[in-house]
């Protein structure tokens, strides 16, 4: 399958364009990471089951309410528990780690789940400045973002194992990787990861247009950027080895309930989490009763209501329109709905109320390997987040 067939996809059912996850396995509040992470696998199977194009975990640190501070790990756990839907980063953030590091995990990604995996990267750190330096060893943070199209030109290259001749890094090999295929003797596939560019803003729509890669706009908490970003993209757009026309999906914020008022229930408390990140007080999700309970200042009501302005939610019929608006006003060619609530059964419902909202497919003819029930949760609790 091409590059470009395994950026694209098809979308299922009634849905205009593919529809697709981005993952933060959050933790609520009375919750454990284990449950958090065991409700991503529930996730993931449920959304290869129902015909979601791919699955994304976001890179984010030091915040109680995040357990994907570490993607290649994550979806190296769900690359063993799925068979078909691609697995990605929506990003990993490269300034903070050595470009070798990042081809040498998603090379292995890539060995463990050949054809799915899609390399997802961002500039930015993914946190506050004060983590982004114990990340990176240094407080000098605006070298790694302005350094960021040298940082993936040298990616690139390892993961295509074709430095120039006489380049320093010309005899270091990312492995897994090409050169076990060059090697005398190898019989390994020369594929890589599908290579993406993140954004919240101009400078990765820029790139990635002028470099002719697939191009992913955080709608979900930069609304105002997505039409002048998306715009920027396709009008800077390259034909090249990977895409021949430009291809451009957005993050969306979209929780749909089997009423309205449960979804607004259930969003309002990504909300106020949310508001205590911006306010530096990040902690674990809440619960919709502590969120229902939270005495608002006009100052922070304010917020809460301009960021619940940019989440698609309701019930399963207002959420299809809601995204399908979007689509309309955007032009994008791919939604991938991130779905973020206090408990994992409401996010696990959300994703299927959509499904069924769309039709997309019931039924899977090759199941998973691994059932739910298979992958104990020993920290206590139920299975799900």
């Amino acid at each position: 399958m091409s590059d470009e067939q395994t950026i694209r996809g098809e979308a299922q059912g009634d849905a205009p364009v593919p529809l697709s996850v981005l993952d933060l396995a959050t933790v609520g509040a009375g919750r454990t990471a284990t449950q958090a992470l065991r409700t991503s696998v529930e996730i993931a199977m449920l959304a290869e089951r129902r015909g979601f194009h791919r699955y994304w975990v976001a890179e984010h640190h030091s915040m109680p309410g995040v357990a994907s501070s570490s993607p290649a790990v994550i979806l190296a756990h769900l690359a063993a528990h799925t068979r078909r839907i691609r697995l990605g980063s929506g990003g990993v953030m490269l300034p903070n780690h050595a470009p070798l590091v990042i081809a040498e995990q998603f090379g292995t990604l890539e060995a463990l789940a050949p054809g799915r995996i899609d390399l997802g990267l961002g500039r930015a750190p993914g946190t506050d400045g004060a983590t982004a330096a114990a990340l990176r060893r240094t407080d000098r943070l605006n070298e790694g973002a302005d350094d960021f199209p040298q940082q993936l030109a040298e990616l690139t290259h390892f993961l295509d194992d074709d430095f120039p001749e006489g380049h320093r890094y010309g005899r270091i090999h990312a492995v897994p990787g090409p050169v076990q295929a060059t090697s005398p003797g190898g019989v390994q596939s020369t594929a890589r990861p599908s290579l993406w560019l993140l954004g919240s803003s101009g400078f990765s729509a820029r790139l990635a247009g002028q470099l002719g890669l697939p191009f992913a706009f955080a709608h979900h908490f930069s609304a105002q950027n997505t039409v002048p970003a998306l715009d920027l993209y396709r009008d800077s757009f390259r034909p090249s080895a990977v895409l021949d026309e430009p291809y451009a999906l957005i993050g969306v914020s979209a929780l749909a309930a089997d009423d309205a008022r449960e979804a607004r229930r259930q969003v309002l408390t990504g909300a106020l989490s949310m508001l205590r990140l911006r306010t530096g007080r990040p902690g674990l999700i809440p619960t919709p009763e502590e969120a229902e309970a939270y005495a608002f200042s006009d100052l922070e009501r304010e917020f809460v209501d301009g960021w619940l302005g940019n989440v698609v939610h309701g019930t399963p019929d207002e959420v299809r329109t809601g995204l399908d608006d979007l689509h309309k006003r955007t032009g994008a060619a791919e939604l991938m709905i991130t779905a973020n609530a206090h408990s994992g059964e409401a996010r696990l419902r959300s994703y299927e109320l959509i499904a069924d909202a769309y039709g997309l497919p019931t039924a899977d003819d090759e199941p998973n390997d691994v059932e739910p029930s298979s992958v104990e949760i020993r920290s206590g609790g139920t299975a799900r987040e």
